[in-house]
């Protein structure tokens, strides 16, 4: 303001110094140029600044003003300026321009003005995030002065430049910006701050819709979190069920789990709609929903599905034909309604194509344009695909092979063919042979003839296929009953599969020969063994000399033909089968069925001259193992198996005597064969006879002798053997009785032992003779003698006996004296201790001794050890 203030009067004083200027200087009718800075923008005296006041020197009144930089601020017709309208700060230039004035010499003045920077009255605003963006201009108070354009936004927490418009969508809290207007001349920079609170608004998130083929199986999606049919949302939104009907599937609040599988099952296919909602929490923000869907497919199988085109053509329907394609769907059901089908034609004009077209009861049925068939030949029609018009193809279709083709057929033209000339035999067929045909596509054909010469017919039909020209037909047989000559002529040919038809003249001839006389043959055939030629014998061939023979073998269950060719004497002749054709034993037939004269190549069928023959079998070899005998049995042949009167044995394979049934085997080789009631004899099968015969057992170094002390028993004689796990032991060496391991051994008792085998089950041949002793005893330092005894008869103490002197000193003499020195008894081994009897004299009491004291001398005999005497007491 001091600025202009100073201009002002610089202007006044311009004014006053001009008018004491004499009157005859040329005039400066636009005065002299101005400036003028305004910084205090918002000033209300800034909104009429008279720019003519600012001009210098002596400014004739009345001129034009001209805002130069289109500032926006000048009222052209008063030359008054409104800073307030300008909305950026830099320097304009404002021209007053004074026309029709005489004398001026510069009709126009600039005045240069520089508007200073105004970042007007920033206000706090508060935004929802939902509304992305926010204009920072809009944070500004609209009750003042709105800020110049063109300044900078500053972001106060990064300090960083910022554009108008930020993006708010992922903001929360408070932000602060400041809008600056850089200092221009001496108007300094200015700034405005505006505080931006971002409210978060509730976010539903992003729908990520899913597409299944329920076709696929959906029991993975047996318990769906809806949460996956979204992404970033927040997670205190709930969902709701947007179907017209319910599925029924969210059945409380909060519920977020469906059964796909369970909604497939009960609605079908389709759309299925759900909604997730967020609540705002301020108000400042709405609520935010998105609604996502699922949307499941049901796979459509055309497997067994027929396509048809209709129709195959002759080529002369070419411009008048149209067509149409037929699906008729397999065993699968295919909905009504509506379908696009991607189909595919062959040929020059052909490409992929997408009809749409209506499913109907199973049956879909769309034109097809006749432009892609304007030529002979075959045209495929490939079904690609087929959808529902409202699918999106999530499941692949089963389509299987689904095509078919169109046919446009020629003529058939039979000119310049050609039938060659054929010979053939009376009353067989003639092979009839067609080429040339060069116009004749390759197909099945339809022909009309007829015969005439020595065998004669007329709207005869014979069906051919024709390939690169050439055809053949058989004439039936009962055509060509006559010898001779015949003509045969084509008169017309259709095509079968099209019916295409057209007439024809093609002629050929034909030589008719003789056939064999065959009223007297017969056939002879004997039964044979296997692996035995069979002869097969003929005769009633009469003058033929050179014969082929066409027969069968027959086993009744399969059939072989044969040929052969056979020289003929005096009607006869013979031939034998190949092994081959009778190469099992069984029931055979041979059956001639034809017979061809050699000479002139032809031939008659026969269909009554046959004979049986029997191929006897061979017996298989007998099933034999390896056997085995034990020595002691004396086994023959007789006791070979198999046995029977059909069963022979041999000492080899080749040997042709059989080895007599008494022969007693031996470890070596046999051989059997077996003989059929027919008299055919088998392969031998060889066996190996082994004979088992155990060594009998030996005594080892401890030998028969044992001490009768111990109480041995057959187990204690067996383990003194070569051979204790397997030795038995008899009570003689012939038919003597098997002793058990607890038998006790006696004195001088004898035992037979044999080796018995348990591998083999044989006992020894041989055996081994034991006369066991029991004294074999260690005598003791003090052998223990009774001091008494009383022979009363109550069975205690009756005898006076040592014990085991028997076995200690098996020699001994025992002699008792009474007191008078008379001997009483006299004992030794094997006789029975003193009973008290006197048995040596006549004594008291008939020889019975009396109580009292008597004296015994005891000889040991053994090891020169001295007698012993003592002395003994009897009591009865």
């Amino acid at each position: 303001m001091v600025k202009s203030y100073i201009k002002f009067l610089q202007f006044i004083l311009f004014f006053v110094f001009s008018s004491l200027l004499s009157g005859n200087i040329h005039a400066q009718c636009a005065g002299d140029d101005g400036e003028l800075t305004v910084c205090d923008i918002p000033n209300l005296a800034n909104r009429s600044i008279n720019l003519y006041a600012v001009l210098g020197g002596t400014p004739t009144a009345g001129g034009t003003w001209s805002d130069d930089d289109e500032s926006g601020g000048l009222d052209a017709n008063t030359g008054v300026l409104n800073a307030h309208l300008i909305r950026q700060s830099r320097t304009y230039r404002y021209t007053y321009t004074v026309n029709g004035a005489a004398g001026c010499t510069d009709n126009s003045s600039v005045v240069t003005v520089t508007i200073g920077g105004y970042s007007g009255v920033a206000s706090n605003s508060t935004q929802c995030s939902a509304n992305i963006t926010f204009n920072l201009s809009e944070a500004f108070n609209g009750l003042f002065l709105g800020p110049q354009d063109y300044g900078q936004w500053y972001d106060n927490t990064t300090n960083k430049k910022v554009d108008p418009v930020i993006n708010i969508s992922e903001l929360e809290g408070d932000y602060g910006f400041t809008y600056t207007i850089p200092a221009i001349g001496t108007c300094p920079e200015v700034s405005s701050t505006a505080v931006i609170t971002v409210v978060r608004a509730p976010k539903a998130g992003e729908e990520i819709n899913l597409s299944l083929c329920a076709s696929d199986g959906l029991s993975a999606y047996k318990n769906f979190d809806l949460n996956n049919l979204l992404a970033g949302q927040d997670p205190e939104g709930t969902w709701r069920d947007g179907n017209r009907i319910s599925t029924g599937e969210l059945t409380f609040a909060g519920d977020r789990f469906v059964d796909i599988e369970k909604i497939y099952d009960r609605f079908g296919e389709g759309y299925y709609y759900f909604g997730y909602k967020v609540l705002s929490q301020k108000p400042i923000c709405p609520d935010d929903e998105k609604v996502a869907w699922i949307r499941l497919e049901k796979k459509l199988d055309f497997t067994g599905a027929t396509v048809t085109v209709n129709s195959d053509i002759c080529e002369t329907e070419i411009p008048t034909a149209n067509y149409s394609v037929t699906i008729k769907k397999g065993p699968a059901a295919i909905p009504n309604g509506a379908y696009y089908v991607t189909f595919q034609v062959s040929g020059l004009n052909g490409r992929t194509e997408i009809a749409s077209a209506n499913f109907n009861n199973g049956t879909l049925v769309f034109p097809i344009n006749p432009n892609y068939f304007q030529d002979v030949g075959t045209y495929n029609v490939n079904i690609i695909s087929i959808y529902k018009t409202n699918s999106l193809k999530i499941c692949a279709n089963i389509m299987g092979n689904l095509s078919d083709d169109l046919i446009i057929y020629p003529l058939p033209d039979l000119d310049n063919a050609k039938i060659a000339q054929t010979t053939t035999c009376q009353n067989q067929g003639a092979l009839i042979q067609i080429s040339d045909a060069v116009k004749i596509g390759d197909g099945i054909y339809d022909l009309t003839y007829n015969l005439s010469g020595d065998n004669q017919a007329s709207g005869q039909i014979a069906r051919v296929t024709f390939t690169g020209g050439n055809a053949s037909f058989t004439l039936p047989p009962n055509l060509s009953p006559n010898p001779g000559n015949a003509v045969i002529t084509i008169t017309n040919i259709i095509h079968v599969i099209s019916q295409c038809s057209n007439a024809a003249n093609v002629s050929g001839a034909i030589v008719i020969k003789h056939i064999p006389y065959t009223a007297a043959l017969r056939m002879q055939i004997k039964n044979v063994c296997f692996e035995e030629p069979v002869t097969v014998s003929l005769t009633g061939l009469g003058a033929l000399t050179d014969i082929s023979l066409s027969y069968i073998v027959s086993d009744n269950t399969t059939s072989t033909p044969l040929t052969i060719n056979l020289l003929v004497s005096g009607g006869n002749a013979s031939f034998i089968i190949p092994s081959t054709s009778a190469s099992n034993p069984g029931s055979y037939a041979v059956y001639i069925v034809n017979l061809t004269d050699n000479k002139n190549g032809c031939g008659v069928n026969l269909s009554n001259l046959s004979h049986s023959f029997l191929i006897n079998a061979i017996p298989a070899a007998p099933s034999a193992a390896p056997q085995s005998f034990c020595k002691v049995d004396d086994a023959t042949i007789a006791n070979l198996q198999p046995n029977g009167a059909q069963y022979k044995w041999y000492t080899s394979e080749t040997a042709a005597t059989p080895l007599d049934p008494a022969y007693v085997l031996q470890s070596e080789n046999y051989y059997v064969k077996e003989t059929s009631a027919a008299g055919c004899t088998s392969p031998a099968t060889m066996i190996s006879v082994t004979i088992n015969d155990p060594a009998a057992p030996e005594l080892n170094s401890e030998g028969s002798g044992f001490c009768g002390l111990d109480n041995p028993t057959i187990l204690d004689l067996t383990n003194r053997t070569n051979s204790p796990a397997s030795v038995v032991w008899y009570d003689a060496a012939t038919n003597g009785n098997l002793l058990p391991s607890t038998t006790p051994l006696v004195q001088n008792g004898r035992y037979y032992g044999f080796d018995f085998s348990d591998a083999t089950n044989c006992i020894s041949e041989k055996s081994i003779e034991v006369v066991v002793s029991l004294t074999n005893c260690d005598a003791p330092e003090n052998l223990f003698i009774p001091d008494g005894f009383s022979p009363n008869g109550d069975g205690v103490n009756d005898v006076f006996v040592i014990p085991d002197i028997d076995f200690l000193y098996p020699d001994y003499v025992l002699e008792i004296f009474n007191r008078y020195g008379s001997r009483m008894y006299k004992g030794f081994k094997d006789k029975l201790g003193w009973d008290g009897i006197n048995y040596e004299t006549s004594g008291i009491s008939n020889g019975v001794a009396a109580n009292g004291v008597y004296f015994y001398v005891l000889h040991f005999n053994k090891d020169n050890k001295p007698p012993r005497q003592g002395r003994l007491y009897l009591n009865r």
